[in-house]
């Protein structure tokens, strides 16, 4: 090794100043050379201790560098230097999805900018969307004009189920959401937010062509960035696992198959896209691939031996959002239940119940499992707890509990719990279904005011879809079929006097005849004569004892000419058989080809094959056959036959008379 030069020693020993550092640290930073700006901030802090600069530089270098650990870890270390580090150690948990602790360091720090986002960004993983808006809300009066932020808000209002709310938010941060503004702009990441705005408000159209536009930017930029075919395709997973689910929701199924299929197979996707189309993937298939089904999602499910628990393996514990994870663990029950696992599905549904303690289909899944098992009663019993403790939010429950009920004969729980639903009482379904339980329980009155209560909210309706006059014929009908002719006339009249329908005129004039005919005469001269009926005599067609049938009146009333054309009878060729020639029909078939065999007249059965099957040479026979056929004909000789001769005993062959001449 060859020595030192004197320059190099001298240069060695001579201190760098710390400005030196932090000119090096700056460089070090803007290249993104994180690892390099932790050595040069430590060499800071060995010049200057407790320098606060560093000690940032250092933390954000970190973390920068994805070692939250170390960052951690230099967080302790300068505790007892008059440094806030908070925000940082509320980041590093956030990345570590410690999300209570982090959002628990937050709570005491002044609402800055940068804080603000952090806790919505936690407040979005938590799934709590309403405290997520509200730090976006706080954050407009710092006016911070990032696209990042309008992302953002745009995934918390469409994961938060206000998806209505976007555009209004958007034109209040003056974006366009029109696909022509999304392709000027260039970005990604909005057009895909837009589209899941479009989904949720399903307008599927749009939604695919702004999906297609993202895609295309996407791959755009990943191009440029020298990305090979499968990183790009594994990058705009989400977007294809979206295009799929459109395709699904506008019924082209099998296309939509195909995608999620290839990108499971391939494994061409981060484990979340990969969920979603497991999940997808399974509802379309039904019931078809049980087994297979429940292989798949196992994949994604971690293994837990504490009973009761439940938990996504670790990629996607905190990237699904609730709604998917609920999809996701409804898939499994379902998958239970018709592979006849029950009790894995209770186990399963058990646990559901402690994780989603605000949620729905927790109960709605444990009713499922009540029904499998034959508990209808207990079934029925879960849902009406659960509604009359959650009535804001019992609307689906009322629905299974309406269904569950009907299904059982339990007619009147059926009729109460649609009856709580308030906003669907006025539609045509629901009010068919409460007339119809309405009858099973021979309430006709109740019925009837099923009828009225609709009627009454149509006319107070102002919208353009009215179905008022349906209705109005529908009670109509029912009322006269249960004898209240007086409120069907009525009913008939407002028909007439609104809509002008011939057919409620006809009605009208119908019923009032038996409660008041001068109405019925009134009304009936604006019934438009037939044609064909004004040479009738209707005094003298009363006096007749009655219609005669259709037939015999053609026979006495028809003219001669329409009679003989009904004599003459249109003459068709016969059809022959392929290749039969009428010329030479050849013999005429058999007239009991139709007949079993056995029943036919030319049918002989088989007879036994009785004779002795014999052993050893041929002709030769054995003793104890030889000895029974002796005492046989002995036997028949005794008695009186019709033949002439007795039987002769049987000869031998050839051989064996030959054999006998030897010996």
């Amino acid at each position: 090794m060859p020595p030192k030069s004197k320059a190099a020693a001298a240069a060695a020993a001579e201190p760098v100043s710390v400005e030196d550092l932090f000119t090096a640290l700056h460089r070090h930073i803007e290249a993104g050379e994180f690892p390099q700006a932790v050595k040069v901030a430590d060499q800071v802090l060995a010049a200057s201790p407790g320098d606060e600069d560093a000690v940032r530089c250092k933390v954000v270098a970190h973390i920068k560098s994805d070692a939250t650990d170390k960052a951690l870890a230099a967080i302790r270390a300068a505790e007892r230097l008059p440094i806030d580090l908070s925000y940082y150690k509320a980041y590093c948990y956030y990345r570590q999805n410690k999300l209570q602790e982090a959002l628990d360091i937050l709570n005491g720090q002044e609402e800055t900018a940068a804080v603000l986002q952090l806790e919505s960004q936690i407040y979005y993983r938590l799934g709590r969307m309403n405290d997520c808006m509200s730090s976006y809300e706080k954050l407009q009066k710092f006016k911070v004009d990032s696209i990042d932020l309008k992302i953002n808000i745009i995934a918390a209002l469409v994961a938060g189920g206000r998806a209505s709310e976007v555009q209004v938010a958007m034109k209040a941060q003056k974006v366009d959401l029109t696909t022509r503004a999304l392709r000027d702009t260039r970005s990604f990441e909005l057009a895909y937010n837009s589209a899941c705005t479009l989904i949720e408000n399903k307008k599927y159209s749009e939604a695919k062509e702004q999906l297609d536009l993202a895609k295309r930017i996407g791959k755009e930029e990943l191009m440029v960035e020298d990305y090979a075919e499968d990183e790009i395709e594994y990058e705009l997973a989400p977007v294809s696992v979206q295009l799929a689910y459109v395709q699904q929701l506008q019924g082209q199924t099998q296309e939509a198959m195909e995608t999620y299929a290839n990108m499971i197979n391939k494994k061409s996707g981060d484990p979340s896209s990969l969920a979603v189309a497991t999940t997808n993937l399974i509802s379309i298939k039904g019931t078809k691939d049980v087994a297979d089904g429940l292989r798949k999602l196992d994949r994604l499910v971690e293994k837990s031996t504490a009973p009761n628990q439940l938990q996504l393996i670790e990629s996607l514990e905190f990237k699904l959002s609730s709604r998917q994870k609920e999809a996701l663990y409804s898939a499994r029950v379902l998958l239970l239940l018709h592979a006849n696992k029950i009790d894995q599905a209770q186990e399963l549904v058990s646990g559901l119940l402690g994780m989603f303690r605000d949620s729905v289909f927790p109960v709605l899944l444990q009713a499922a499992v009540h029904v499998r098992e034959k508990k209808v009663p207990k079934a029925e019993e879960v849902l009406s707890r659960y509604a009359e403790k959650h009535p804001d939010n019992s609307k689906g429950v009322l629905l299974a509990l309406a269904q569950i009920a009907a299904n059982a004969n339990h007619f009147q729980i059926a009729a109460d719990s649609l009856s709580k639903i308030s906003d669907i009482q006025h539609m045509p379904a629901t009010v068919a279904t409460l007339v119809a339980l309405k009858e099973r329980l021979n309430d006709s009155n109740g019925a009837a005011s099923v009828l009225d209560s609709a009627i009454k909210w149509w006319k107070n309706a102002m919208t353009e879809d009215n179905k008022l006059d349906m209705f109005m014929r529908e009670a109509a009908t029912f009322k006269l079929n249960h004898g209240r002719d007086e409120e069907a006339c009525q009913l008939y009249e407002e028909l007439v006097k609104s809509y002008g329908s011939t057919e409620a005129l006809a009605g009208l004039v119908a019923t009032s005849a038996c409660t008041d005919l001068a109405k019925a005469e009134q009304y009936e001269k604006q019934l438009k004569p037939l044609p064909g009926l004004q040479g009738i005599d209707v005094k003298s067609l009363e006096k007749t004892s009655g219609a005669r049938h259709v037939e015999q009146a053609m026979k006495v009333d028809a003219p001669e000419e329409v009679k003989k054309q009904k004599a003459k009878k249109r003459k068709r060729k016969p059809k022959y058989p392929k290749g039969y020639d009428p010329a030479n029909p050849g013999p005429p078939p058999d007239p009991e080809r139709w007949l079993p065999k056995r029943e036919r007249s030319t049918y002989r059965p088989k007879r036994k094959d009785k004779r002795a099957q014999v052993r050893g040479a041929q002709g030769s026979v054995s003793r104890e056959k030889h000895d029974a056929s002796a005492a046989n004909a002995s036997a028949t000789s005794s008695k009186p036959t019709t033949s002439a001769k007795a039987p002769e005993p049987p000869k031998g062959s050839n051989k064996s008379r030959k054999k006998k001449s030897r010996s």
